[in-house]
């Protein structure tokens, strides 16, 4: 009897931990549905994958900044059963509120709170009818404090730690998992967009690895932990606002922001 391969969709794959993360699947004999806006890395980023795997690969090329992307997204999959959602797709901007960009911010909260809240909504929905599924939310260690200067990131991260938290015990005992993953700095692609703004651009503090990164998620969501957040560092940074006063906390996130751009 030949066994069906379970299908996984990835946003923001076409490179960075969404591209590590595709990697790990097809290796796990997943068929990938591989989402993001730039055709031509996502042409490489499959091409990459076959030479490793001969699993189904299907692209979606959608800009996930738009309202309709998620209707679009469940539209284009059509009635193929999605066993793992990563939604890995996210930016950064880089700047004090008053004077950054609000067409840009308005994209990175479309994109990071009603994207990735929507789409897993829908397909939660047919997960919740085949009684099993995970779902992995790329969240950040800047989700566990205020961080000025890049103030909607830090909280729309915020934002899909506590979403993510909340439904994982909501779906306690279903079958459906959901996972949180939290990292620091992760050597990707998101430094360069956080920077286009402003004329620093080297974030030097606590740097990361994206493979590993995503070896570390991807074991978490497998093994069904709600919040991952990789290495020992990164951990004791998550529980620091814990013990301290949120003014401080608020005032050592400034200074580091400041000084990893010197």
């Amino acid at each position: 009897m030949k066994t069906v391969k379970k299908t996984a969709l990835v946003t923001g794959a076409a490179s960075g931990l969404g591209f590590e993360f595709a990697v790990l699947l097809a290796k796990d004999n997943y068929n990938l549905i591989l989402v993001d806006i730039d055709v031509e890395k996502l042409g490489i980023a499959m091409t990459s994958i076959r030479m490793i795997s001969d699993v189904r690969i299907k692209v979606i090329i959608k800009d996930l900044c738009e309202m309709s992307s998620s209707e679009e997204i469940m539209m284009e999959i059509g009635n193929t059963p999605i066993d793992v959602l990563i939604n890995n797709a996210g930016f950064g901007l880089f700047g004090k509120f008053s004077n950054t960009n609000w067409e840009r911010e308005s994209q990175m909260l479309q994109l990071h709170v009603y994207t990735t809240t929507y789409l897993t909504k829908l397909l939660l929905k047919q997960m919740q009818k085949r009684g099993s599924g995970k779902i992995l939310n790329v969240s950040s260690l800047a989700a566990f404090q205020p961080g000025p200067l890049m103030s909607l990131y830090y909280a729309s991260k915020a934002y899909i730690l506590s979403f993510s938290e909340a439904i994982a015990n909501e779906l306690k005992g279903t079958g459906i998992t959901v996972t949180a993953l939290c990292p620091g700095q992760t050597n990707t692609g998101f430094q360069k967009v956080v920077a286009e703004s402003c004329t620093e651009n080297t974030l030097k503090f606590n740097m990361a690895c994206p493979r590993a990164v995503a070896k570390y998620g991807y074991g978490a969501m497998q093994q069904g932990k709600t919040v991952a957040i990789p290495g020992q560092l990164n951990r004791l940074l998550s529980n620091i606002p814990r013990f301290i006063p949120r003014r401080l906390v608020t005032m050592i996130v400034r200074r580091l922001q400041e000084s990893n751009r010197e």
